[in-house]
């Protein structure tokens, strides 16, 4: 297949670009290096510095006729998307119009979607969460993402566009950005690496269901090859760990001793968040393998190896 991996110099799509180049598909990365790093674009990939915003995209999408677009591309900080929301829009929606217009345009056969599980479903009693539960976002990001499944229900009922829709969990692992306001694991590993105070927000018992890099990549691998039954699978483990349960993995591996500091709450943020994967498992016969210690020691000792040669800083 030629598939079109937008964000795919970024943290997450990086890691799919790799997998999918690993399996034989023909490869094209659409990123405007905003966030995505050069270091991380594959060499046999087809790289195109480009913001998914452009109008002139239509000369891209007709020539390479693209099988398929796993869409990653996004402003992906809740607090960013809190304090200026119409810049997450003009991304989050405006840029995601143009590529679905494209989409239809050239006739791209099947569109996989990044959207989110920890901000989508907003704080609820009903945990692990299912995709069939109402969706009460409380920010901006999380209001974006669930326009966008949307607009994929019209396109598909429109213009006959199929597409698969992942609901991510709270992903890290190894070329997570270390220094924006997402990714509370990149940001401690890089403190603590850095002999700097790794602050815990509140009291710390705030719960994510964090999911590793390499299990996300492998579940966007397997929705690209479905054929886009307008399926919404959550890609998550079911479980909940605290930020402190977080934090003492990480002190443990990388900084033993270091006193366990909280700061005060972040206003607004959200308490609890836990997704239900069993459908994910029916349809795309995944389910995660990499468990959470585990995940987050091979995570710590990846940017130990960077910080000693000073890459990340």
């Amino acid at each position: 297949m030629k598939i079109l991996v937008s964000g795919g110099a970024g943290f997450i799509g990086s890691h799919l670009v790799d997998a999918l180049l690993a399996e034989g598909h023909t490869v094209h990365i659409l990123d405007n290096l905003s966030t995505g790093q050069p270091e991380f674009i594959n060499a046999a990939a087809v790289f195109h510095q480009r913001d998914i915003g452009d109008p002139d995209l239509g000369a891209l999408f007709a020539h390479e006729r693209f099988d398929a677009l796993v869409h990653l591309a996004a402003q992906i900080d809740v607090r960013k998307s809190v304090a200026d929301p119409v810049a997450d829009a003009r991304t989050n929606i405006l840029g995601t119009l143009n590529l679905l217009e494209q989409c239809v345009a050239s006739g791209v056969g099947h569109v996989v979607f990044a959207s989110t599980g920890g901000a989508i479903y907003g704080d609820t009693d009903h945990r692990p969460t299912p995709e069939n539960a109402d969706c009460r976002p409380v920010s901006p990001y999380g209001i974006t993402k669930l326009t966008i499944e949307k607009y994929l229900h019209f396109y598909r009922v429109q213009h006959a566009l199929k597409y698969t829709v992942l609901r991510f969990g709270n992903v890290y692992g190894p070329r997570q950005n270390p220094h924006g306001e997402a990714g509370v694991v990149a940001i401690f590993c890089r403190r603590m690496l850095d002999g700097q105070p790794a602050v815990i927000n509140g009291d710390g018992l705030q719960s994510r269901d964090y999911v590793h890099v390499a299990d996300v990549a492998r579940a966007l691998k397997l929705a690209v090859s479905r054929t886009g039954a307008a399926e919404t699978c959550n890609v998550g483990t079911g479980v909940e760990h605290t930020v402190v349960d977080l934090f003492r993995v990480l002190r443990d591996e990388l900084s033993p001793g270091l006193d366990e500091q909280h700061g005060p709450a972040a206003p607004g943020e959200q308490r609890t968040s836990c997704l239900d994967i069993s459908r994910t498992r029916q349809v795309l016969g995944w389910q995660p393998a990499i468990p959470f210690a585990d995940g987050l020691r091979d995570t710590a000792r990846w940017f130990r190896e960077r910080h000693a040669e000073g890459v990340i800083r």
